[in-house]
């Protein structure tokens, strides 16, 4: 698409609002995230027909070739009426993935599926003995004509119970140095040898969940990059997750009035506290900041690399989300010893302060952001590592 084809964005932005006002009525509010119900799909069927769901896609991918300015002003508008399915192009891991790396066959079986949620997906990365390293992974995937036999165990898998499908990273040879025996696959979950068991979390969820893999199958179809091309393809899905996790984190539960920090205040009668609106400036500086800061990633990374920025953004929102838990504390006080549906306000906070955790460990933890930073961004010495080098099988285990 050239230039001259493209809309202007005035023109974009009428066409999308007639659309939605022809189309979007709301949808019955599911009471589980990680389930897709049956309107949701079908809407999500519909943005995608229309070109909105991946603006910046090719055509054949049911995109518009879109710049990121003209795809700004479709996600404006949808998210002016709180309408899903835009832009995700932005924040879908697995149908980004599979566009950049996977086979033909790959994306003409399940980018779709992705992007309209009938294929729920889940991220089969970290082990027990293998969390902040991931190179250090030793689940293994062995060929068999045209499969792939995978074993091993995999831990803090959110969405594994209902997942149709899994990016999984696997060791596929032990005799060279750890980054370059991995490969990536699209693997499907409901089959025989993958047992999900829930882990049960302080905040009293089972968000996340461990992954006993045994003699489990995938096609030679749904490898992604090539046999050892395994950490160029998982650098590039964390480059997604921690943009999203950049973005938003994870924070409260009911998503009341208690998001509100000027309003939480004003209510409390603390809004004239000089401490609290200093904390209250430091929290919503930081806010802006780390928006300016995505944007800036955003614009910068092309599609099918990685952006080191993306770190600034995941650890800031992690730094975030435990400034307004703490925050948010303070202002109501001793109401925050209070818990249970009886109290919302207090028990929204409490959820917040304990599930701030969650974006300060999953997609990789502040320190390891702080590791990507300090080395990529800042220019700084890496830390020494003594089995980079060396065949994986001579690696010492833990």
């Amino acid at each position: 698409m050239t230039a001259n084809d493209l809309p202007s964005a005035d023109e974009l932005r009428t066409e999308v609002r007639d659309w939605l006002a022809q189309n979007w009525s709301g949808l019955t509010k599911s009471t589980n995230p990680w389930v897709s119900s049956p309107d949701r799909v079908a809407w999500l069927e519909k943005v995608l027909d229309a070109g909105y769901a991946v603006p910046t896609f090719p055509t054949e991918w049911f995109g518009r070739e879109y710049p990121n300015a003209l795809a700004a002003v479709i996600e404006q508008e949808f998210r002016a009426v709180k309408a899903p399915g835009a832009r995700q192009d932005k924040y879908s891991i697995p149908a980004n993935t599979a566009l950049t790396f996977g086979t033909e066959q790959l994306k003409n079986d399940l980018v779709r599926d992705f992007l309209t949620e009938r294929a729920r997906t889940c991220l089969l990365y970290s082990e027990p003995g293998a969390g902040s390293d991931l190179a250090a992974v030793r689940t293994t995937a062995v060929r068999d004509g045209d499969e792939w036999v995978v074993n091993g165990q995999k831990v803090w898998t959110s969405g594994a119970t209902t997942s149709e499908y899994a990016l999984l990273i696997a060791r596929t040879d032990w005799d060279v140095p750890k980054h370059k025996g991995l490969s990536f696959f699209m693997i499907p979950m409901r089959q025989p040898g993958i047992d999900v068991r829930p882990l049960v979390q302080i905040t009293g969820e089972s968000h996340f969940n461990e992954v006993f893999i045994t003699d489990a199958r995938v096609s030679d179809a749904y490898l992604l990059g090539g046999e050892g091309n395994g950490w160029r393809v998982l650098q590039t899905a964390l480059a997604y997750e921690r943009s999203i996790m950049g973005d938003g984190g994870r924070g409260s539960r009911n998503r009341s009035r208690a998001d509100d920090l000027i309003g939480l205040a004003r209510d409390h009668g603390r809004l004239d506290d000089a401490a609290v609106r200093r904390r209250l400036a430091d929290v919503l500086a930081l806010r802006e900041l780390n928006s300016l800061n995505n944007a800036r990633a955003k614009a910068a990374a092309a599609q099918g690399t990685s952006s080191s920025i993306m770190s600034l953004g995941k650890l800031a929102m992690s730094n975030i989300l435990h400034a307004e838990a703490s925050l948010k504390t303070e202002i109501i006080g001793a109401e925050a010893l209070l818990a249970g549906p009886e109290n919302p306000e207090a028990d929204d906070i409490n959820f917040l302060t304990l599930n701030a955790f969650f974006t300060s460990i999953g997609g990789g933890t502040d320190q390891i952001q702080r590791n990507i930073i300090g080395e990529r961004v800042l220019g700084l010495a890496k830390e020494p590592e003594v089995d980079r080098d060396i065949p994986f099988r001579q690696a010492r285990r833990s």
